[in-house]
C-alpha cells in the first residue's frame, strides 16, 4: 500500500478466518482481529509517517500486522510493538524489518496485566482498538501506564461501540483528551471517518504557560 513519499509491503496471514481457535475464545473471547488491516491503522500510519521522530520512543499498542509501527519506524521513531496475541508481534517485527531493514522492539501485552518492567515512552499510539465494551477503561489504563509524562498518545477511531466510555475512562485517569482530528476514508464501496485523538496527562498540559485545555 502507499504510505507517504513510498510504499508499504506488508506479509500477512492467508486468511483471518483459518486463525480462529475455540479453545482461545471460550478462554477470554479471543479473536484474530489483528490479522486484518483496518481503515484506522491505515490513517493512523499515514498520520505517524508524516511526522518526525528525532529519535523519540514509540509504543504501539495493539500492533496487528505492523503497518503503524512501520510507518513509526520510516518516520524515524525508536519503535516497540506491541499486541495481545504473540503471533502479532512476530510479523510486525517481521514487516518493519522487511520494509525498513531495522530491527524493532516486540512485546505481548495483556492491558489487563501490564508487567511492573514495562516503562514508558515519548508517544503512544493505537488504532480502532475500542471495539469492545471492558476496552474503555483497559485502554485508558494503559496510556496512563505507558505515557511519558510530557508524552502524547494518538488513538484512531472509527466511533467503535467503547469510545465514549473510554473518554469517560481517560478523565478519571487524569488524561486530557484533544479535540480529534476528523480524517474522511473510503475505498470502493467502503466509506468511514477516522478521527484521530491525542491525549496528554493533564498534570503536563499545567505546565504549559498559556496552553488552552480542548
Amino acid at each position: 500500500m502507499a504510505l507517504g513519499v513510498g510504499m508499504v509491503d506488508l506479509v500477512h496471514p492467508a486468511n483471518a478466518d483459518d486463525l480462529i481457535s475455540e479453545a482461545d475464545y471460550v478462554r477470554d473471547e479471543r479473536l484474530p482481529y489483528w490479522a486484518d488491516l483496518w481503515p484506522s491503522a491505515r490513517v493512523l500510519a499515514e498520520h505517524i509517517r508524516s511526522r518526525t521522530g528525532g529519535g523519540r520512543r514509540l509504543l504501539e499498542l495493539g500492533c496487528g500486522m505492523g503497518l503503524v509501527s512501520t510507518a513509526a519506524v520510516l518516520a524515524g521513531f525508536e519503535v516497540t510493538a506491541s499486541d495481545y496475541y504473540e503471533d502479532a508481534c512476530a510479523f510486525a517485527q517481521s514487516n518493519a524489518w522487511q520494509n525498513t531493514h531495522t530491527e524493532i522492539d516486540a512485546r505481548h501485552l495483556d492491558w489487563s496485566a501490564l508487567p511492573d518492567d514495562l516503562g514508558t515512552w515519548d508517544v503512544v499510539v493505537a488504532s480502532d482498538v475500542l471495539y469492545e465494551p471492558r476496552y474503555a477503561s483497559l485502554v485508558a489504563g494503559a496510556l496512563r501506564r505507558t505515557l511519558a509524562p510530557s508524552g502524547r498518545a494518538i488513538i484512531a477511531d472509527p466511533g467503535r461501540l467503547a469510545l465514549p466510555a473510554f473518554l469517560e475512562a481517560c478523565a478519571a485517569r487524569e488524561l486530557e483528551v484533544e479535540e480529534p482530528e476528523c480524517i474522511p476514508w473510503s475505498e470502493g464501496a467502503q466509506a468511514q471517518v477516522i478521527r484521530l485523538f491525542g491525549i496528554r496527562h493533564r498534570a503536563a498540559l499545567r505546565m504549559v504557560p498559556g496552553r488552552r485545555r480542548a
